[in-house]
């Protein structure tokens, strides 16, 4: 699946992933491939990707390695649409 992360400074990461977890107002909760449609606001916390990825030099140090393999991305609240395989994230 697709996701592309957006701050109001700039796109902090798009490219193809395995899975993507978020901190959604009313708990937790991960997305896989084929995921129904879903909309949600975001809290802080972290928002977790599971992939291959690479990020562009200018934004790394807003990333850190999680547990697992996973990529992770400090937040402190946001929106995020998810339809078609393809997650946005815009995050503040």
């Amino acid at each position: 699946m697709y996701l592309e992360i957006v701050s109001p400074e700039a796109t902090l990461f798009s490219g193809e992933v395995t899975s993507v977890a978020v901190p959604g107002v009313n708990g937790d909760f991960e997305m896989l491939n084929n995921h129904a449609p879903i909309v949600s606001i975001l809290k802080e916390g972290f928002v977790k990707i599971l992939g291959d990825i690479e990020l562009n030099e200018e934004v790394q140090d807003k990333f850190t390695k999680g547990d697992n393999g996973r990529t992770l991305l400090k937040i402190n609240s946001g929106t995020l649409e998810m339809k078609d395989n393809k997650i946005i994230v815009l995050a503040d």
